[in-house]
């Protein structure tokens, strides 16, 4: 009986070696996934290249390789050309206060119309899933109207107001997917406890969000930050104006240094990757856990 055992043992172990070895179907997949990862990654390798080289190189003499001399002051350049540090701070200004508006607004919304038993709560929300229906672009014109009627154009307000109430609609659909998994009984245990609805609200149900937060910081955050449309026609003001619409500007109408430009799209571009590369897990937890509860 030792012996069997020790034979059926040693099969188990042959037949798992066996399975780790590489398969001619294992060995296309990977070839397909290292095909497809440098099709992803090249785009990155491309613009940062770009951005340290002259004009005679990113035209012909060199447009893929790396750069023969590294040009790094086309990056103070493109800071100290038509104020992109302002720019900058623009942006940096208008995407942290618009992530704060959205995820405070949708999580009270989402909130009331989750967690509150009133007739109007299916209405409410089948009114805030409208916004998904509406194209950003195609309400410039009444946006434009308001905004000037209320002397709020050429301002940062003219940006977050709007990139707000755009994101505040699925924000509330990725909060509601969340909310409405959370037990009613740990509200009610609060409430025993001595928690009012705000106690109720930042003490339980707030920390228990964190997935949806950092889910929808990250989609608030993306969109705003891209947006040119707006930016371009609510500010007309060199001191509101955001990095999109800065960048647009560095092209001159005869001759244009295409180093700087580049470099100045490597500093548009790079925070969004290193802020979904620091957050990215979280996000795939929040997908996978709103997988689960539906």
């Amino acid at each position: 009986m030792a012996i069997g055992k020790k034979k059926s043992s040693s099969n188990e172990f042959e037949s798992k070696v066996y399975s780790k070895k590489m398969t001619p179907g294992k060995v296309v997949i990977y070839i397909l996934l290292l095909f497809w990862l440098f099709i992803n990654i090249f785009p990155i390798y491309w613009m940062f290249t770009f951005s340290l080289k002259s004009n005679e190189e990113i035209f012909g003499a060199n447009v893929a390789g790396l750069p023969n001399e590294w040009l790094w002051s086309n990056y103070s350049r493109a800071m100290n050309t038509g104020s992109m540090g302002v720019y900058f701070l623009n942006s940096v200004i208008v995407a942290v206060v618009t992530i704060l508006i959205t995820l405070i607004a949708a999580l009270m919304a989402t909130y009331a119309i989750t967690r509150f038993k009133w007739k109007g709560s299916k209405p409410m929300n089948s009114f805030f899933m409208l916004g998904l229906t509406i194209p950003i672009h195609a309400s410039i014109v009444p946006i434009y109207v308001i905004l000037i009627n209320l002397k709020l154009t050429n301002s940062l307000t003219a940006l977050i107001v709007p990139y707000s109430a755009f994101s505040l609609a699925m924000a509330i659909l990725i909060c509601t997917g969340f909310m409405i998994e959370i037990p009613y009984e740990l509200d009610e245990s609060a409430s025993i406890d001595g928690c009012n609805r705000w106690g109720i609200f930042f003490k339980i149900i707030c920390p228990l969000m964190k997935p949806a937060v950092s889910t929808v910081g990250i989609y608030t955050f993306l969109q705003c930050w891209n947006e040119l449309m707006f930016a371009n026609i609510f500010n007309s003001k060199e001191e509101y104006k955001t990095l999109p619409v800065g960048i647009q500007g560095l092209s001159g109408a005869y001759t244009t240094d295409w180093g700087p430009i580049g470099a100045a799209l490597a500093v548009a571009t790079f925070p969004m990757l290193f802020v979904y590369i620091f957050l990215s897990r979280r996000i795939q937890d929040s997908f996978i856990a709103g997988a689960v509860k539906g």
